[in-house]
């Protein structure tokens, strides 16, 4: 029960903070990709911070050696670029760029524009269950459908 607070905890502060930093809003996404136009540098700040916040903690984690509320702490290792990660990035590059949206501000957007938001989200959900389809190197097509939730 504590993981699920503390998942709803988490998600909730992670959604209000990016209707405040205003992450969430398109138009500000938009202008702050627009580089050669007419650029809003704001939203850097935001993302500086998220950085800065999300590397301590990092540092804690690995420091702890442990996870507070899961079975084990699981940190990822893999370094190594592969296809299928730079075919995922310029998907959510050209997706990010052409609409200003991208998975977590979606979901927000849910709450406060549905009918914009249901469009991408089912796109995205699309997607997700594509990517799935697909098999990784060394895996049948029938073990990347059936590995769900694990994987």
């Amino acid at each position: 029960m504590a993981r699920i607070l503390s998942a709803f905890a988490i998600g909730l502060l992670f959604g209000l903070g990016l209707l405040v930093s205003q992450m969430a809003n398109p138009a500000k996404v938009l202008g702050f990709l627009d580089i050669f136009g007419a650029w809003d540098p704001s939203l850097a700040f935001v993302m500086g911070g998220a950085v800065i916040v999300s590397s301590l903690g990092y540092v804690v984690a690995r420091r702890m050696g442990h996870a507070i509320l899961a079975p084990k702490l699981e940190i990822p290792s893999r370094r190594e670029l592969d296809p299928r990660l730079l075919a995922g990035a310029a998907i959510f590059g050209l997706g990010w760029g052409l609409v200003g949206i991208c998975p977590g501000p979606a979901l927000t957007l849910l709450s406060i524009l549905p009918g914009e938001a249901a469009i991408f989200v089912a796109a995205m959900l699309v997607g997700m269950v594509l990517f799935r389809l697909v098999p990784q190197p060394g895996q049948s097509r029938v073990s990347s459908t059936l590995r769900g939730a694990d994987a």
